[in-house]
């Protein structure tokens, strides 16, 4: 008797404002037109993927003062674009990333909510937070939020939600709600019926301890990185060993690292174009910019073919505002000071080398074996696909390895179930009244 192989959940990220876009390369669209949102989720829905996934900016950033390129085309309200797909797809899950620091649990929920009933129970919340002071600028309490808290207050704001949507009674019945914490105190009514799938499905995008623990004690998805195999089984084991604490089951939280990839008609011929677009993605400029988001100084004297500054990087400097750091700047530096002199490697080589994220490269074969064995070998449950332009970048991918995935038996041939939690394996929240 043969055991069924463990399958494997696909989602697509929507390439807009980052360093993974190639928007050199002739075939980049818009990444605000709505036909541009359209492409990607129909080629998501046509590759049965589990979900598709937008990010939010809450403010537009800045570097020495002035708005970031990728930036000044704007940036739309993820759940307003996925309503509307909503109307353009049928099963294909539609995730946005709203951010618990700047957002209250009502709206919040009330959203989220709307966005369920209109997609017949396809929707998912990113759970983000901030403790940024430039981003809180925008809002009425900006920057008051201290680092510390984040999790806390999106931990309760998760919570809350969940109360009320289990306000209403699964018959559609409204009742009273009341919450006292230590971030809000609200009561009144809901004014949106319990969602179709009970509660949205809740993705965490965060590799802190916070983060993880967080993820572990209410997420039903954490969105991750690793760059190697090793690394993600560590990041699953972790992950997997803190549910038990809150009384859940390993399945119960999916595992899934946003990861790129690029295809060839061989694995030759596949690294050379991955080659090709890493030099496309680091510019000479860009790869300055990544160095001065690191170093938090004016570097623009230097030579990206040139060696690293030997000056340390300024801490908490403002000359680059409203990107995610990275990690401890002296650390950072340090790291790629080590790469560098290790591999004689000028800026932009060090830059390309040190900001490149987990990578699938090689023939359709070749990475259609590669994601089933992070899967199979306990590195995760399944991937975020994050492509190099916008918004065709999928298309090879669902053509060329989804049927090489069919094949191996490690991917749905149709969907079984009309809602996200169905594709995802997840049962319906039990009704709290």
């Amino acid at each position: 008797m043969t055991t069924a192989q463990k399958q494997l959940h696909l989602a697509a990220h929507f390439p807009g404002v980052n360093n993974t876009t190639v928007w050199a390369d002739l075939r980049s669209r818009s990444q605000i037109d709505f036909s541009s949102f359209e492409h990607l989720a129909r080629t998501a829905e046509r590759g049965l993927f589990d979900f598709f996934f937008l990010a939010e900016g809450l403010r537009l950033r800045e570097h020495n003062g002035l708005i970031h390129d990728l930036d000044v085309v704007g940036r739309p309200d993820s759940l307003t674009v996925l309503n509307a797909l909503a109307a353009v797809t049928d099963r294909l899950g539609l995730a946005a990333t709203v951010n618990a620091t700047f957002n209250e649990p009502f709206e919040l929920a009330r959203r989220l909510a709307t966005l369920d009933h209109l997609s017949a129970g396809r929707a998912a919340w990113n759970v983000v937070t901030s403790s940024d002071a430039f981003t809180g600028e925008n809002f009425r309490r900006g920057g008051y939020l201290d680092r510390a808290d984040r999790y806390t207050r999106a931990a309760e704001c998760v919570a809350t939600a969940r109360e009320l949507w289990d306000s209403w009674t699964p018959d559609g019945a409204p009742r009273r709600f009341a919450h006292r914490g230590e971030h809000f105190c609200v009561e009144g009514e809901f004014t949106v019926p319990r969602p179709p799938q009970g509660h949205p499905v809740v993705i965490q995008a965060g590799d802190s301890p916070e983060g993880r623990e967080f993820a572990a004690s209410a997420a039903d998805i954490i969105f991750t990185r690793h760059g190697t195999l090793e690394a993600g089984r560590a990041f699953y084991a972790d992950v997997k060993a803190r549910l038990a604490k809150y009384g859940r089951e390993p399945d119960e939280l999916k595992i899934m690292p946003g990861v790129g990839f690029v295809l060839g008609d061989s694995d030759a011929e596949a690294r050379e174009k991955a080659a090709a677009i890493r030099l496309q993605q680091i510019s000479p400029q860009n790869a300055m910019l990544a160095l001065e988001q690191v170093w938090g100084r004016d570097l623009s004297s230097y030579d990206p073919d040139g060696p690293l500054p030997e000056s340390d990087p300024v801490p908490d400097s403002a000359l680059v505002q409203g990107r995610v750091r990275t990690g401890d700047p002296l650390a950072v530096a340090a790291r790629w000071r080590a790469l560098s002199r290790e591999k004689g490697l000028s800026i932009r080589q060090t830059v390309i080398e040190a900001t490149g994220r987990q990578l699938f490269v090689g023939s359709a074969r070749t990475v259609a074996a590669e994601l089933a064995g992070f899967v199979a070998t306990g590195a995760a449950d399944g991937f975020i696909l994050v492509p190099h332009l916008t918004p065709g970048g999928l298309d090879d991918f669902v053509d060329e390895v989804v049927p090489l995935l069919q094949e191996r038996g490690v991917f749905r041939s149709a969907y079984t179930g009309s809602t996200l939690r169905s594709h995802l394996g997840l049962a319906e929240p039990v009704w709290k009244g």
